[in-house]
């Protein structure tokens, strides 16, 4: 039978093997935290060269370092562009900005793409469905596209801003155009002449061109054009060159699309830059984006000085965009400096948002670099007429997209 004394035997068996259980459940609770911190969601590198207060100084070095060499790199093609050497239309600002237009497009290829895929495939995302599409490459194409898209109606809309302001000044100061023009008459009418004796905005500009063409001036013309002289003095010569003059001083609505469009890429994922470097904690990580990003910062502000030179805006916009661009990276840090007791880049939300947006300021740099900078440059007649010169930017836009690239090693 079943007695009291077997029944105590059963109950000490029981109540051992809960002791048991209850330190097995004990070693897994005290294994869970552990694993969550050492897992790869909190970050590799969390604890090694951890010093909050030695990177709480290499901050504010920072924030210095960048700070200054931004307005440095913006404010020389502004401030320099009463100069000899630093005009927006010599050769060595030609050679300069073809290596920034390197730095930026190795920007864009080696470190905003590379970052984006490092935190869109981030083990501490779902699975789905962010390993199950190239969601990088994706959002960089698109933001390429829509870059497009805002080159093209930006353009437009200044072009015909532009028209429409002066229609009235060019009606008043292109009177009438006198009968003699032999050389520009086409069916009895000056190229580009109205029914009622004027000139429409676009014939305005056609004229002057052709003017131009029979009269071509300095770097316009290749292999001693310069010095021909066209036959074509019969006409108002007094009247077309002012046309000519007209057409020239007007600053390009291109430079004036593309320094806005630059600068919203540039603004886009300096904010991130500032804000990673702000919540690290670690000196070792910090070290080498100090000079990685002030050299960066360097030769981006000083495409964007070159480009905002070149649109002729005012001294109070010029200088407003100057400031807004220097001053980005330094407040991302700065924001990342308030919130890094709360803030953990490697929650998920953290990766989602630093991902999207690092490919699409991938994507609206490499285009604004292959598009707006590198082609509009190289594939200018200017530089299809200077081979020496053609030599020194292709050697620059190697050299900046190379030594950038090599930053990657390092930051």
């Amino acid at each position: 039978m079943f007695d009291i004394e077997d029944f105590w035997l059963l109950l000490q068996h029981f109540v051992g093997k809960t002791d048991l259980i209850s330190e097995e459940k004990e070693s897994i609770f005290r294994y869970l935290p552990e694993s969550m911190t050492n897992s790869t969601c909190g970050g590799k590198g969390l604890d090694i060269c951890r010093d909050e207060s030695a990177a709480f100084v290499l901050k504010f070095v920072a924030i210095a370092s960048i700070l200054l060499a931004g307005f440095a790199g913006v404010a020389i093609p502004l401030i320099g562009k009463h100069s000899r050497f630093l005009r927006t239309d010599s050769n060595l600002f030609v050679a300069a900005k073809a290596f920034a237009a390197g730095v930026i497009l190795a920007t864009g290829f080696v470190h905003m793409l590379s970052d984006a895929t490092d935190a869109l495939n981030d083990p501490c995302l779902p699975e789905f469905p962010w390993s199950k599409f190239p969601f990088t490459g994706f959002f960089a194409m698109m933001a390429a596209l829509f870059t497009l898209l805002l080159d093209f109606v930006g353009t437009q809309y200044y072009e015909r801003k532009q028209g429409v302001n002066r229609a009235t000044e060019e009606q008043t100061r292109v009177g009438f155009i006198e009968s003699g023009e032999e050389s520009s008459a086409i069916g009895g009418k000056v190229f580009g002449e109205e029914e009622s004796g004027g000139m429409h905005i676009v014939g305005m500009h056609a004229h002057a061109a052709h003017h131009r063409h029979n009269h071509p001036h300095g770097q316009d013309a290749c292999g001693g054009a310069a010095k021909q002289h066209g036959h074509a003095h019969g006409h108002a010569h007094g009247h077309a060159q002012s046309l000519s003059d007209v057409a020239e001083d007007e600053p390009d609505v291109r430079h004036v699309v593309v320094s806005q469009v630059l600068e919203l890429g540039i603004v886009s994922h300096s904010v991130i830059i500032g804000l990673s470097l702000g919540v690290s904690q670690s000196p070792c990580t910090i070290r080498p984006l100090i000079a990685a990003l002030s050299f960066h910062q360097f030769f981006e502000g000083f495409a964007l000085g070159g480009c905002i030179s070149q649109a002729q805006f005012k001294n109070s916009s010029a200088a407003i965009m100057a400031c807004f661009f220097a001053l980005t990276t330094p407040l991302g840090i700065g924001i990342g400096i308030g919130i890094a007791s709360v803030y953990n880049p490697y929650s998920p939300g953290a990766l989602i948002a630093e991902g999207i947006l690092d490919s699409l300021s991938a994507g609206i740099l490499v285009y604004m670099a292959l598009v707006d900078l590198i082609a509009a440059d190289f594939l200018s007649k200017r530089m299809s007429c200077n081979f020496r010169l053609q030599i020194v930017s292709y050697c620059m836009l190697f050299l900046g997209a190379g030594l950038m690239s090599s930053l990657a090693i390092w930051a």
